[in-house]
C-alpha cells in the first residue's frame, strides 16, 4: 500500500474509533467469506465489520486515545465500530459467536474504558434501550399514581363523612 493510501487509511480509523459508541476486537480466523458477509448483515445498522490491518489499527487506536487496544491488535483481528446502540451490536457478536465458535470475541472499549470479552457478553445480556427506558417510565408513572392517591385520600375520606353525616340527620328528622 502506497505511503498516501496508508495516512489516508489511519486518518479513516482514526475517525472511526473517536465517532464510535463502541470498539470490540474480534479474531475470525476460521471464518468463511459467507460467514462473515452474515456477520456483517446481522451487524446491519447498529455496527461496522471491518478486517483491518493490525499495524494501521495500532497507530490509529493510538491517535485515537486506545492505548489499552494495541497489546489486543495481534493475529487475524476485524473491528466491530458501533454506531448504533451498543447492547444491539452485542448481542450480534454474542450470538453468532454461539452459533460459530471460530469467531472469537478478544476485548473491547466503551466510553474511553476497555471492555473484556466478559464485558461484552454482559453488554449483550442487557435489553434494549427502549425496553429500559419503558420499564423507567412504568416505574415514575406508579409512584406518580401512589402519590395522587395519597393525596386525594384525605378528600375522598371527607366527603364519605360529611356524606355518612347527611344521612344521619336524615334519618334523626
Amino acid at each position: 500500500m502506497a505511503r498516501p493510501d496508508k495516512e489516508a487509511t489511519i486518518a479513516e480509523l482514526t475517525e472511526k474509533f473517536r465517532n464510535s459508541n463502541a470498539v470490540v476486537l474480534t479474531e475470525y480466523r476460521g471464518l468463511s467469506v459467507g460467514q462473515l458477509k452474515e456477520l456483517r448483515r446481522s451487524m446491519a445498522g447498529a455496527a461496522q465489520y471491518s478486517v483491518v490491518k493490525n499495524t494501521l489499527a495500532k497507530i490509529a487506536a493510538k491517535e485515537a486515545g486506545l492505548d489499552y487496544l494495541l497489546d489486543d491488535l495481534t493475529g487475524p483481528t476485524a473491528i466491530a465500530f458501533v454506531e448504533g446502540e451498543v447492547v444491539d451490536a452485542a448481542k450480534a457478536l454474542r450470538d453468532f459467536a454461539k452459533e460459530n465458535p471460530a469467531l472469537v470475541l478478544k476485548t473491547g472499549a466503551m466510553e474511553g474504558a476497555k471492555l473484556s470479552a466478559d464485558d461484552v457478553k454482559k453488554l449483550a445480556d442487557l435489553e434494549s434501550r427502549e425496553v429500559l427506558l419503558s420499564k423507567t417510565a412504568g416505574v415514575l408513572k406508579a409512584g406518580m399514581s401512589k402519590a395522587a392517591f395519597a393525596f386525594a385520600a384525605p378528600a375522598v375520606k371527607a366527603v364519605r363523612t360529611i356524606d355518612a353525616l347527611r344521612e344521619k340527620q336524615e334519618q334523626a328528622a
